[in-house]
């Protein structure tokens, strides 16, 4: 049996209705594997499977759910470097990046193998005499999970290791142009000692297995990571069956780069935020919204750091930035760089597709300056390599154009100013708000999450996960007279 072509249904590796080709993007000629896709009918099956299992799982106890939550997060975290170059090669992100989201992947396991063992209720005094209180959690029952691609182990594993920790039973839906990946995390989740169908993975398209999957009545909740038009659609399917729902979608994230700013650290930390990743990232620095006094200097020196960044393979030890994750996705971005000329923004550098010596979607990252926000390319997600500037005359007027968005993921702001920094963090309305460092870098033990069109239902990561992967019971007891 070859792991690589299977799916995980019900404790078992099965063969799908047909398979998908999974293809290197920094090397179109290294074909990594062909991966099954699943039918419906084993998705009903997957959900069938793990509505048995859940009971088990539950039953079985606090210390047991610690017990494989720490064994999947210590190997995953011993792997790293094996299981991220595998990442890395399939997804095209560097492989420092890789390892370091392995890495961080197997933290999120052993934090919420911890969480486990904190699921401590409350008790109260009841209004009325001889009757005692008691506000515990439990499990929601069966978890579906659909994880993005730029994130392939890291995003499942902040999903996943809740669900698991909290009791459920879980059914993975990973992306399609990520399947090695998903393949390696369940390998080591299958090796442990939990019951058969407890957890499940079912690759598919989203049109077809994940629209099925938003519909179906065996499913408790939904976590999604996508783009808003698919995270309305789960979420306009899932409100027939009342079921849970929790969504991270777009952004469109400012920086704010201030007259009183440390241009040096500024330009560093917007090139990292705006790059790092291809720009394949959620909390990419999309909007460079600067201060007139400082912008021709900050552009300058933005352009000249754009232009540094040694893009290549993503195996290569000397690549900063790997290719974009597909053919489509390059189209997409290029047709954004069109857009942008046609609007009137002017392109500084990059935007162009690059040759390296192996056939891959490598492009040159990219800066437009002269843009203003009602433009396109400031209104909608572009997920790529490219950062537009926006200046301004004042704070006031930079808060208000990092704030005029339908998103609100993450914001930066650069400034020695403690008093801008404090009203930035109070009237930014973002989920996450960074003062002097990149709008990109979270850690995985405290809420993420946004406002406005990016983030749906209950925050996710850190304790604030138990409020989407549990349901609250209160018990009341007549307490009696002893005899």
């Amino acid at each position: 049996m070859t792991l690589e072509t299977r799916n995980y249904i019900a404790g078992r590796w099965q063969d799908g209705a047909y398979t998908e080709e999974n293809r290197n993007p920094s090397d179109l000629h290294d074909v990594i594997g062909h991966y099954a896709q699943a039918s419906t009918a084993q998705l009903d099956e997957a959900i069938a499977a793990a509505r048995m299992a859940q009971p088990i799982w539950w039953a079985a106890g606090l210390q047991k759910r610690h017990d494989v939550l720490m064994a999947i997060g210590t190997e995953l975290m011993s792997r790293a470097a094996e299981i991220g170059t595998l990442l890395a090669r399939e997804e095209g992100k560097t492989l420092a990046e890789g390892k370091g989201e392995v890495y961080r992947a197997g933290q999120f396991f052993t934090y919420y193998a911890a969480e486990a063992l904190r699921l401590i209720g409350d008790q109260a005094q009841s209004v009325r005499p001889g009757i005692e209180i008691d506000v515990r959690r439990e499990a929601l029952g069966v978890v579906a999970i659909i994880s993005p691609w730029n994130f392939p182990v890291a995003t499942p594993a902040w999903k996943i290791a809740p669900a698991l920790a909290f009791g459920n039973a879980v059914v993975w839906k990973p992306a399609n142009l990520t399947p090695a990946s998903a393949v390696a995390l369940t390998e080591i989740i299958a090796r442990q000692d939990i019951p058969a169908g407890l957890f499940n993975l079912v690759a598919g398209p989203g049109r077809s297995l994940g629209q099925h999957l938003a519909e179906h009545r065996g499913i408790d909740a939904i976590s999604f990571t996508g783009s808003v038009p698919v995270g309305r659609g789960i979420a306009a399917a899932a409100v027939a069956n009342m079921t849970k729902v929790q969504m991270e979608m777009g952004s469109k994230n400012p920086m704010l780069i201030m007259d009183d700013a440390d241009l040096d650290l500024a330009v560093s930390h917007a090139a990292n935020a705006a790059f790092g990743g291809t720009g394949q990232k959620c909390t990419a620095a999309s909007r460079l919204i600067v201060h007139a006094a400082v912008h021709d200097a900050f552009v300058e020196k933005l352009v000249k750091a754009a232009e540094a960044f040694q893009i290549g393979p993503a195996l290569d030890p000397a690549s900063q930035i790997g290719p974009v994750v597909s053919a489509a996705q390059l189209a997409q971005n290029l047709d954004y760089i069109d857009l942008g000329r046609r609007e009137g923004a002017d392109l500084l550098t990059g935007g162009t597709r690059l040759s390296r010596d192996t056939e891959g979607y490598f492009m040159a990252p990219a800066v437009f300056a002269g843009t203003r926000n009602d433009m396109r390319i400031n209104r909608e997600e572009m997920f790529a390599p490219i950062t537009c500037v926006i200046k301004v005359d004042s704070f006031a007027e930079a808060l208000a154009t990092a704030n005029d968005s339908e998103f609100g993921l993450t914001a930066g702001i650069m400034t020695r100013s403690l008093a801008r920094a404090s009203h930035f963090r109070a009237h930014m309305r973002a989920g996450c708000v960074m003062v002097n460092l990149p709008t990109a870098g979270t850690d995985y033990h405290v809420p993420f999450g946004g406002r406005g069109a990016s983030s749906y239902g209950p925050r996710e990561q850190g304790q604030y996960a138990a409020e989407f992967y549990t349901t609250v019971k209160t018990a009341y007891v007549a307490a009696g007279v002893p005899e």
